[in-house]
């Protein structure tokens, strides 16, 4: 009897041992699921940082970039809200015939087929009677200006006959030129061109003021 207690007491203990036994603790994983970061919520603290305004040459970079895909609505945003952006087919500014256009006015003439008269051209003085997208073609982004040979700041590249009177009419501005210094080498440069992006700062932004097409004139 004494040996069949001590034999029931034993296996009793055994059963005991087998419950008792903890299941191995699984790790915690390296990373908390909620602190990976979500591939739509990657720039989310920096949503509400306000946007850095760009500089002179950056903004006007940009601007040609705009022209250069043709991107108005927004090129407008970079417009002088009440000055609008003058077009001037040569380097010597006339303020009687070169037209301006205001923010809301540009992106409605890319669309317009209505001709216009943007002044006269150089040599023949016949009227420049053109729609905005012909004017465009020709005495804005005749040439890849995104790529041009060479920039400046309040600098004219170009040499011609026609007075530049850019300083005497945008006093306040900082002129960007982008130049190439010709094209054809039968004409020994005569056939240079700039395009010059005119830009004055107001409450730290540039606004673009003014769009300046030049060449050799005679």
């Amino acid at each position: 009897m004494k040996y069949l207690f001590i034999f029931f007491t034993a296996i009793l203990l055994a059963s005991c041992a087998e419950t008792d036994v903890q299941e191995p603790v699984q790790e915690e994983p390296t990373e908390a699921i909620e602190d990976i970061e979500h591939p739509d919520e990657g720039n989310s603290a920096n949503e509400d940082e306000p946007k850095k305004e760009m500089g002179l040459e950056e903004t006007a970079d940009h601007i040609v970039t705009l022209l250069r895909d043709q991107e108005m609505e927004a090129l407008a945003d970079y417009v002088h809200p009440t000055k609008g952006v003058r077009f001037s087919p040569y380097g010597h500014i006339n303020v009687d015939e070169d037209k301006v256009l205001f923010a809301e006015q540009l992106v409605e003439v890319w669309e317009d087929e209505t001709v216009y008269h943007w002044g006269y051209f150089d040599g023949s003085g016949h009227p420049i009677e053109k729609t905005f997208r012909d004017y465009y073609d020709r005495f804005v982004y005749d040439h890849d200006y995104a790529n041009a040979e060479e920039t400046a700041v309040n600098e004219r590249l170009g040499d011609g006959m026609m007075i530049d009177n850019s300083d005497e009419i945008y006093p306040d501005a900082d002129i960007v030129d982008y130049y190439f210094s010709g094209f054809e080498e039968e004409y020994e440069g005569m056939d240079w061109r700039s395009l010059r992006i005119v830009l004055e700062e107001q409450d730290g932004k540039w606004y673009l003021v003014g769009i300046i097409h030049d060449e050799w004139t005679i």
